[in-house]
């Protein structure tokens, strides 16, 4: 009888996932979700990135102090940067790496919150719509991966935007890499669709902070340093919409970069596992606040005029932070560092 229980299971998931393989998926509308504040009004949340690789590359020790800081802060929820399965995503949704790299690693209380979650190019190597499944969201209640969205937590907005199909290389030459762009072609109709999708979201927002979370880097002097299709496409959005925030990963690394041309501070959050040691951009500093070469994550703590963000290593200890505020309602803002 179990058995039977089990193999009707299975069919159920085959055939629900069969169900959302055949929606349409070429708009680029922003689903919104609710996340609610604390009862007095503020907001924390932990950011990670890069990180799903079975609990190695020190995966697991990371995950632990997220769960120390998370419960010292009593966060409301995770960002996930992208990046989440590596080295190319899930292969289907019974692919066992989902548990492997998520469900087994980060167990502790405080992680046992929503996570808000957008794809990298690691991730578009494996089977998108997979990750996409709610399915997923049936086996880990946590899990919740759009590839864009935005997330109204009242005092601030979270945009979380798909990065990967800005990026010409991944399309011109991917080299033995296999995408997948299904949901995606045609490719400029669907980012046109995002960037006036995001333009008006961003327009109409009303909360005193706006917050960008894609996986790419605009600014950054790591590896990959900037991304030029979103300095050319995105980052002018940002900057004519007074964005607060755009938080990235990509660059195995944690950094902090400021704005000569805005109030726009640049976070990357990439070093949920595997880190590069040494492999910067040493001259190309301008703007510059923090680089830290190593694993660990970021968090943020948000009331209505002040938010601090806090980078963290893998022992917990903050490295860099930093402290924005700005008047009730009004997005011109200042910047106090620690």
């Amino acid at each position: 009888m179990a058995n039977l229980f089990h193999h009707c299971f299975v069919i159920y998931l085959i055939l629900l996932d069969c169900f959302y393989l055949c929606l349409p998926t070429a708009s680029a509308e922003l689903q919104r979700f609710k996340q609610p504040v604390k009862e007095d009004g503020s907001l924390s949340f932990l950011v990670i990135g890069d990180w799903g690789r079975n609990g190695y590359y020190n995966q697991t020790e990371v995950a632990a102090q997220m769960g120390r800081i998370g419960e010292e802060l009593s966060t409301d929820f995770v960002v996930s940067t992208g990046d989440n399965f590596y080295e190319d995503g899930l292969r289907n949704i019974r692919d066992p790496t989902f548990k492997r790299s998520f469900t087994k690693v980060y167990t502790a209380k405080s992680l046992q919150k929503q996570w808000y979650t957008v794809l990298g190019n690691h991730d578009y190597r494996g089977n998108v719509r997979a990750q996409l499944s709610p399915t997923l969201r049936n086996i880990d209640g946590r899990w919740l991966c759009l590839r864009s969205f935005i997330v109204n937590a009242e005092i601030a907005e979270l945009f979380f935007i798909d990065t990967t199909p800005f990026v010409d290389k991944y399309f011109s030459k991917p080299k033995h890499h296999r995408y997948d762009w299904r949901g995606v072609m045609p490719r400029q109709q669907y980012l046109s669709n995002l960037l006036k999708e995001l333009q008006t979201a961003l327009q109409d927002s009303i909360a005193s902070w706006k917050i960008v979370i894609g996986h790419h880097t605009i600014k950054s002097i790591g590896h990959h340093g900037e991304t030029t299709e979103l300095v050319q496409r995105l980052l002018p959005i940002l900057e004519a919409n007074n964005v607060d925030m755009y938080i990235n990963g990509h660059d195995h690394c944690l950094e902090h970069m400021s704005s000569i041309n805005s109030l726009i501070q640049f976070l990357t959050s990439g070093g949920g596992s595997k880190a590069w040691k040494g492999d910067f951009d040493q001259l190309n500093r301008d703007g510059l606040k923090f680089y830290y070469d190593g694993q660990g994550f970021m968090s943020l703590q948000v009331t209505e005029t002040e938010a601090k963000i806090a980078f963290h290593d893998i022992s917990g200890h903050s490295l860099h932070s930093f402290s924005l505020f700005k008047q009730p309602n009004l997005h011109a803002g200042s910047t106090s560092e620690e």
